[in-house]
């Protein structure tokens, strides 16, 4: 895992700080809406990243934004599904470094 002080960038508003996390996603992941709900969440709350499917039946997800952000992406997310409950987890989490030019989150095919 990275040192997180060598990924952390200032966002420019107002001193928050980047981070960026490399996160795998297994349970029921795939079939459910999963990659499109993360991308229309992930664009309300302004963080970017990607989100794509594996073959071995898990989601792949990089999410980059301050840590408010990210805090405000996965209540969002959680409340996407609060109707219809589907179970998951998050398997890995790594820290890894920023990608400063990115502008928006998509979902990989």
């Amino acid at each position: 895992m990275a040192n997180v002080d060598s990924v952390r960038r200032d966002a420019g508003d107002g001193g928050a700080a980047l981070r960026r996390l490399s996160l795998r996603f297994v349970g029921q992941v795939q079939g459910v809406g999963f990659r499109w709900n993360a991308r229309n969440t992930a664009r309300s709350v302004g963080t970017t990243g990607w989100v794509r499917n594996e073959s071995d039946g898990s989601v792949t997800m990089e999410l980059q934004g301050t840590d408010e952000q990210i805090a405000a992406f996965f209540g969002a997310f959680n409340r996407v599904y609060v109707h219809y409950p589907i179970e998951y987890v998050i398997d890995e989490k790594d820290e890894i470094p920023v990608h400063e030019s990115e502008h928006e989150f998509r979902v990989r095919l």
